[in-house]
């Protein structure tokens, strides 16, 4: 990519470089140090503060080819056939191998498995159908076939599938339903993270509070789409974010409701779907794991709810909205 210097100004050549090539500080200066930017045809050092007129040029070279290694991790099975298999992921694992994580990933459990994956996703994503953050817990569905990946992807697409979330949040909505539309896209400020920007992905999310405790509410989030850190950028965005959410505001206070270190409370219960071959009706829940239903216990003071298989049942989670939700 190339681009020009409009006007002068005090930003060095590195932010510059990952403001317009989307990439992160780290990686404009390595880009730098290794060649790859030039200014006016000449390399210049990161520091650098580019004047008006001159021409930057960048060029970001192809990821390295990497072989994904399978690897003996336990996965806790919700479903499985021969087109598709649905995980109830753990929080703290990471979907797919990228740098710095190149094991230990969803991806390395389901190859050590064994068995068929859709590669549609590409060799570092085999059967991905969607995903979830690394501290985010939940149902998450893999395709084994093409054909099943194709059909899944385009009924998440045309909303057909129903993905519903279990999240606690920091202070009170005013309504007892709330419905954030929002556009979602890179923050302009921070590109590790995601922000409402105006001109970014359309963004629907709907809240319903299923209870209101002294810290919090307790809330079922439906996605109407799937942008990265929705929820959470959504919630945020409304002055509520997800408890222990670190990184959009809701790390603070932790320890109250006794989270272990970088656990946020959002967890990917139910999923409804037709089958991508069959058309059978699939409704699948997964429990609130045992860090969760700890933590939603000491914030509703109610010692109970540590010993219920499910307690997002006491609370209505799984009610159709409008019978009672």
């Amino acid at each position: 990519m190339a681009f020009q210097v409009e006007a002068d100004s005090d930003v060095r050549l590195d932010a510059l470089v990952a403001q317009r090539a989307g990439v992160s500080r780290t990686q404009a200066a390595t880009l730098i140090a290794n060649g790859h930017v030039t200014v006016d045809a000449r390399r210049e050092k990161g520091a650098y503060k580019p004047r008006a007129g001159e021409r930057i040029d960048v060029v970001i070279p192809p990821p390295a080819v990497r072989e994904i290694r399978g690897e003996e991790i336990p996965l806790a099975i919700v479903y499985e056939d021969d087109d598709l298999v649905v995980i109830d992921k753990p929080a703290g694992m990471v979907v797919h191998p990228a740098p710095g994580n190149w094991s230990g990933t969803l991806v390395n459990a389901l190859l050590g498995r064994g068995g068929a994956l859709s590669r549609t996703g590409g060799a570092e994503r085999p059967g991905l159908v969607h995903r979830l953050d690394k501290d985010t817990s939940g149902l998450l569905i893999v395709a084994k076939h093409d054909r099943a990946h194709r059909l899944l992807s385009g009924a998440l697409a045309e909303r057909r599938v129903v993905r519903r979330y279990a999240t606690l949040i920091w202070g009170h909505l005013v309504e007892e339903e709330t419905i954030v539309d929002k556009p979602i896209a890179r923050d302009p400020r921070d590109r590790q993270r995601m922000a409402v920007v105006a001109g970014g992905k359309p963004a629907r999310t709907t809240f319903t509070r299923l209870a209101r405790f002294d810290a919090g509410d307790l809330l079922r989030a439906h996605l109407h789409t799937g942008r990265t850190h929705q929820i959470r950028v959504h919630l945020a965005a409304i002055g509520h974010p997800v408890v222990g959410d670190d990184t959009y505001g809701g790390g603070g206070g932790r320890k109250l409701v006794g989270l272990p270190p970088r656990r946020h409370f959002l967890h990917a219960a139910w999923l409804r779907f037709a089958h991508p071959i069959t058309r059978r009706h699939v409704d699948l829940r997964a429990p609130l794991p045992a860090d969760l239903r700890e933590a939603l216990a000491t914030v509703a003071h109610d010692p109970s709810l540590r010993e219920l298989d499910d307690p997002l049942e006491r609370f209505g989670f799984y009610a159709e909205p409008g019978a009672g939700a």
